[in-house]
C-alpha cells in the first residue's frame, strides 16, 4: 500500500474529508426537518429526490467496493500504478451510506405528507429505467470477465449523470414559481461547504504524492464536487438575489397566519 510522505498533509486530508462528510451529511437534515414541520412536501421536486436516491446508491456501490475489495484495489493499481493510493477514503463510504438512508427518508415523507398536485415525472422514471438497465447489463458482462473496476466506472458515470440531472428539475421549478419556498437553503449552504472541502481533500493527496492520478482515477468524486458547487451557487443566487421578495412575503404571510386572532385584533385597535 502507498503511504503518506507528509504528516501535515495527511492530517489535512483526514480533517477535510471528515469536514466534507459532516457538511454533506448534515445538509440532508434541513429539508427533512422542513418537511416534518410543514407536514408537506410542496415545493420539493420529487424528480430531484428519486434521481438523488439513484445517484447516492451508485456512489455507495462505487465507494464501498473500491474501499473494501482487495481484488478491485489490485485492478486499480494494475491500471494506474502500484504506488498509487486508493482514491476512496472512509469518509466517502460513510457519507454514501448516510446519504442513501436520508434520501430514502425524504422519499418516505413524499409518500405520507401533503403533496399538492406534484408527482414524479415520466421523464425521471424513464431516466431511472435507463440507468439501472445499463447497470444490470454491465454487471452481467463483468460477471463473465471479472472486469470489476470497469463496472465501478459505470456506476461512477451513473452517479455523475444523476448529479448533473437531479438539480435541473428543482432549479426549473424555482424559476417557474419565482420562489424557493419549500426548498431548504440550509441544505445548499452545507452542500457547498462539503463540495469545496471534498475538492481540497483530493488536492492534499495529489500534492503529497506528487501525482494527479487520483483526480482522473476517481473522476466521479471530482465531478461530484464541481457540479455540486456550480448548482449550489445557482440555488444561492435564486434564493438571495432572484426571488428574495417572494421568499420574504411568504415568510411574512406565515408569521401573520400564526398570530392569534385576539392579538391581531388588539394590534388593529391600537
Amino acid at each position: 500500500m502507498a503511504s503518506w510522505n507528509s504528516v501535515p498533509l495527511h492530517v489535512s486530508y483526514e480533517v477535510l474529508g471528515w469536514f466534507a462528510f459532516a457538511c454533506w451529511s448534515i445538509s440532508f437534515y434541513p429539508q427533512v426537518i422542513l418537511n416534518f414541520r410543514r407536514k408537506s412536501v410542496v415545493g420539493l421536486n420529487f424528480d430531484f429526490v428519486v434521481l438523488n436516491l439513484t445517484k447516492h446508491t451508485a456512489y455507495l456501490i462505487y465507494n464501498a467496493s473500491l474501499y473494501f475489495s482487495s481484488a478491485i484495489q489490485k485492478q486499480y493499481k494494475d491500471k494506474y500504478g502500484q504506488k498509487e493510493m486508493i482514491p476512496v477514503a472512509a469518509n466517502d463510504v460513510a457519507f454514501s451510506a448516510h446519504a442513501v438512508l436520508l434520501t430514502a427518508i425524504s422519499l418516505f415523507q413524499i409518500a405520507i405528507y401533503e403533496r399538492g398536485g406534484q408527482r414524479i415525472s415520466k421523464i425521471a422514471l424513464g431516466i431511472l429505467l435507463v440507468a439501472w438497465s445499463i447497470a444490470a447489463v454491465c454487471f452481467f458482462v463483468s460477471l463473465h470477465n471479472h472486469h470489476w473496476l470497469w463496472l465501478l466506472s459505470i456506476f461512477s458515470g451513473i452517479q455523475v449523470c444523476m448529479t448533473i440531472i437531479k438539480y435541473i428539475p428543482q432549479a426549473v421549478m424555482n424559476f417557474r414559481r419565482k420562489s424557493t419556498e419549500g426548498w431548504s437553503i440550509g441544505n445548499i449552504l452545507l452542500d457547498l461547504s462539503g463540495g469545496i472541502a471534498n475538492y481540497l481533500q483530493m488536492v492534499m493527496q495529489s500534492v503529497d504524492q506528487g501525482s494527479w492520478v487520483n483526480f482522473y482515477g476517481n473522476i466521479g468524486k471530482l465531478l461530484l464536487s464541481l457540479v455540486s458547487v456550480f448548482f449550489d451557487i445557482l440555488f444561492i443566487c435564486q434564493h438571495y438575489l432572484l426571488y428574495p421578495s417572494k421568499r420574504r412575503r411568504s415568510e411574512t404571510n406565515i408569521e401573520h397566519d400564526n398570530v392569534k386572532p385576539s392579538d391581531r385584533q388588539s394590534s388593529e385597535n391600537v
